[in-house]
């Protein structure tokens, strides 16, 4: 069911599905709720599945110049205020990952596990903000071009052909999105906290979800960050860029679904 909250004067646009314990799902960066449908028809059966349009993605409004980590995570509270939930499992991919931290740290009681699906606590490097700034100067300028060679880079290079579809709606999705949004959510990831010191306090679950080939995020270092929680579970995929569920659908809902179930 597709439902509407305000934040801040604007709309958030989120789908609410199944029953029983909360389980919250953050797409990343030019992707939308979208990316949880097929997820959330196995999920809903244990679980009140929210998967969310983050600010100025899919259908939910462009709220700020910026789209910090902070105020998008604050978005997502919104949410779950709105439908009185008290404790929940947040699963983020990707930049949804960053947001998914950011509302741990700042929600440390309504959280009850913390998946980071192709995602990472480090801020960015130096090198990293710098191609961010190159990125949103190329958005300005080629939006279109941008999207087409940004979504293909993400899958394995190996099997980038066998996902055409996939790839195809994925930039369909965020061909949608207006160059502000974009830039507003490159700018907040680039300015976005290191929360590796919350790795090392936090006692709640962690499930890293990790790919091989991913070349936006190298396994040798989510393999390291993965080590630090008290409670730290991992799956690495062969075979795997930064595109699990759909390079992986069957073992990354597994993981997820298993994992979600001993949190709560």
């Amino acid at each position: 069911m597709k439902k509407i909250t305000q934040f801040q004067g604007k709309n958030i646009i989120y789908n609410l599905s199944g029953k029983g314990p909360a389980l919250v799902l953050l797409h990343g960066f030019i992707e939308s709720k979208r990316i949880w449908d097929d997820f959330t028809e196995t999920l809903c059966k244990q679980f009140t599945v929210i998967a969310v349009d983050l600010p100025g993605h899919g259908e939910s409004s462009l709220l700020a110049e910026t789209h910090s980590m902070q105020l998008m995570a604050e978005a997502v509270k919104a949410v779950l205020q709105a439908e009185k939930i008290e404790s929940a499992v947040i699963t983020g991919h990707s930049m949804g990952g960053y947001v998914a931290l950011q509302f741990a740290v700042d929600n440390t009681e309504l959280v009850k596990g913390l998946v980071l699906f192709h995602s990472h606590a480090a801020a960015d490097s130096e090198e990293t903000k710098e191609n961010r700034r190159r990125t949103i100067q190329i958005v300005r300028q080629n939006r279109g071009g941008f999207i087409k060679q940004f979504i293909p880079d993400l899958f394995d290079p190996d099997h980038v052909a066998e996902y055409n579809d996939a790839i195809a709606d994925l930039q369909d999705q965020a061909a949608l999105m207006a160059p502000e949004a974009i830039i507003a959510a490159l700018q907040g990831m680039r300015d976005r906290s290191d929360r590796m010191q919350y790795l090392e306090l936090t006692r709640i679950p962690v499930l890293f979800i990790i790919g091989k080939r991913d070349s936006r995020m190298p396994s040798n270092q989510l393999l390291a960050q993965a080590a630090i929680p008290s409670h730290s579970e991992t799956l690495l995929l062969e075979g795997v860029g930064h595109m699990g569920f759909i390079e992986a659908p069957e073992k990354t809902l597994k993981a997820l679904k298993y994992f979600a179930l001993r949190c709560f």
